[in-house]
């Protein structure tokens, strides 16, 4: 996997909401994951928001290493992993974070407010990138990812 900085085309893919799947650690060493909406933020950082409730914080706060899968939701074949490490857990108290996710990914507020909210940055330390499109010969002009 390349070191960051990630190039310009892979930060232009991630800013976009893509379906993405984050990996944590949990204490037994095992891997947990879960689809999660994420905001790149540029500058090899993107931020996550969650509820305070979540074990997932526990576990990124005992072990702030963690891997993300990114993928196009028009083609599974286009696709960014990425690997980094938890930079800064901050409440969201005002809500601007988990708001600003949603508005992306469903064109609203979040609507739930049952419980506090955590941001998480994380700082990207390694990438990788798939584009392989089963119908290449159909669309030759695509633009497409490093890899």
């Amino acid at each position: 996997m390349p070191e960051a900085p990630v190039p310009d085309a892979i930060a232009e893919f991630l800013d976009a909401p893509n379906l993405c799947v984050m990996a944590v650690l949990r204490p037994d060493g095992s891997p947990h994951t879960t689809a999660i909406w994420y905001r790149w933020l540029g500058d090899d950082r993107l931020l996550v928001n969650m509820d305070d409730i979540r074990p997932r914080l526990k576990w990124l706060q005992r072990d702030g290493r963690v891997a993300f899968t990114c993928i196009d939701p028009e083609s599974f074949y286009r696709q960014v992993s990425l690997m980094g490490h938890v930079e800064e857990m901050y409440d969201d108290a005002d809500r601007s974070d988990i708001d600003a996710l949603s508005m992306a990914y469903v064109g609203k507020p979040y609507p739930r407010t049952a419980h506090p909210r955590i941001s998480v940055r994380i700082r990207i330390d390694r990438w990788h990138g798939w584009d392989r499109d089963p119908n290449e010969a159909e669309n030759p002009d695509r633009p497409r990812l490093p890899v």
